[in-house]
């Protein structure tokens, strides 16, 4: 069987190595054509010589064609068996840094400003548009793909995608991997932790609530953990990880994302009435813009080191894509947390159309999404706040109303704690200027 992989934003080299490596480190899906998609020259360039050096490692079997531009992507698409998604519209620069300075002026903080939050809805507005064209293409030369999302806002991007272009999407995220690992470490039970546990986890992406936890035993973990966490919240000022363990502390679970996230997803944590907060919890205010400051410098020496070195082994990594696909062909089961459309109420005390994280098995067929029923209500309530500014979002961007943006702004958990409806409306207004020709023309 012929597989084909076609990665859009393969400007994206972090994520281009690791999910490609990883394919190249799967025997049935080594031998495939990895198409690498973007508009950057230089950074589709990086890409291939990275992607060239590891098909080398791997046996040099895979075919590796590039695509720049986009008068070239349909041909990226062509007969694509798989779409992986990881563009960034706008870049860090000047997108991400408009997100965050013209906020500021009004008084609003963030940390990440890529889930949810007046930066998490800017970016879900210049980027659906894309991704629709996207769409569009591969319904015309690859209709049968199957669309593998790994761009934030992941709810809002996944669930424009499953309702109104592409259904055979899924979106993946790598929280989910790491949550019980990190939780079990973060309460000092890291014994605990081995691959014969048994957890359930949904909820929203980077809010999705690991439900149950227990031993290979089948002991519950959850009573033990959360006397841990409570004393950890007395005893430990420096703790990192402070934010999610409050969740444990009051909602009575953890979450997937991390702390510096969830910090924004909610109005309890950053609060310009309230800044002892940010130091009391360790929140890390502006950390995207300086992660991605530090990403740029960091590609920059690794790129040089690859190039010059080579790439001695591949390692598979614990992301999904590879595993899906391998799933996929070889019509071996796989079961990942994934992101899809809550039809027929997969998580009952959520809107159907809202999209939702929650256990999927993957085989021949496609994915198939677990019912998990009614989330603990408070739980429920919490996600409800960003589920409520995430459909607002993808109906600004279904409608091109200015209304429409102003609502979804309005309805985040964040900004409305801070400001008022004039302010979000001037902010609004003053971000989409500052976007220009990166957003659609909203009437």
């Amino acid at each position: 069987m012929s597989i084909k992989i076609a990665f859009m934003g393969a400007g994206s080299t972090v994520f281009v190595r690791n999910i490609i490596g990883d394919c190249l480190a799967t025997e049935c899906l080594k031998d495939s054509e990895f198409a690498l998609y973007d508009i950057d020259g230089e950074r589709l360039e990086e890409s291939r010589v990275i992607v060239e050096a590891m098909n080398k490692t791997a046996g040099g079997t895979g075919k590796i064609t590039t695509h720049l531009g986009v008068e070239n992507r349909k041909e990226a698409l062509r007969g694509a068996s798989f779409v992986i998604n990881a563009i960034q519209v706008g870049g860090y620069e000047p997108s991400t840094v408009i997100d965050f300075e013209i906020p500021k002026k009004y008084g609003l903080r963030q940390t990440i400003g890529d889930t949810l939050g007046i930066g998490g809805i800017m970016r879900a507005l210049r980027t659906i548009p894309v991704v629709e064209d996207f769409a569009r293409d591969m319904n015309e030369v690859c209709p049968d793909a199957m669309f593998l999302n790994y761009v934030n806002p992941m709810a809002m991007i996944t669930g424009y995608m499953q309702r109104y272009c592409f259904p055979n999407t899924v979106g993946l995220c790598h929280s989910v991997q790491g949550c019980a690992r990190s939780l079990l470490e973060g309460v000092g039970m890291k014994d605990y932790y081995s691959d014969e546990r048994k957890e359930l986890i949904a909820g929203i992406n980077h809010q999705a609530w690991l439900l149950r936890l227990e031993d290979k035993f089948g002991n519950d973990l959850y009573p033990e953990i959360r006397k841990r966490a409570r004393q950890k919240l007395l005893d430990d000022a420096d703790f990192w990880d402070q934010v999610r363990f409050t969740y444990i502390d009051r909602f009575g679970y953890y979450c997937t994302e991390s702390s510096e996230h969830n910090a924004e997803y909610n109005p309890y944590f950053i609060k310009s009435k309230y800044p002892e907060l940010i130091e009391r919890h360790n929140i890390p205010l502006d950390e995207y813009p300086r992660r991605c400051v530090d990403q740029i410098a960091r590609w920059k020496t690794e790129y040089e080191e690859l190039k010059n070195g080579g790439i001695k082994e591949i390692i598979r990594s614990n992301e999904y894509a590879s595993r899906i696909m391998e799933a996929v062909i070889e019509n071996k089961p796989y079961k990942i947390g994934g992101n899809v459309l809550n039809t027929n109420h997969l998580i009952t005390n959520f809107p159907e159309e809202a999209c939702v994280e929650v256990p999927c098995l993957i085989d021949g067929v496609g994915i198939h999404p677990t019912a998990v029923g009614a989330l603990p209500t408070a739980c429920a309530a919490l996600n409800m706040t960003n589920i409520n500014c995430q459909l607002m979002t993808i109906e600004a961007a279904r409608s091109r109303k200015k209304n429409d943006v102003y609502l979804a702004a309005m309805l985040d958990p964040h900004t409305s704690a801070e400001l008022d409806i004039d302010t979000i409306i001037k902010m609004c207004d003053e971000l989409i200027a500052a976007h220009g020709d990166y957003l659609p023309k909203f009437n």
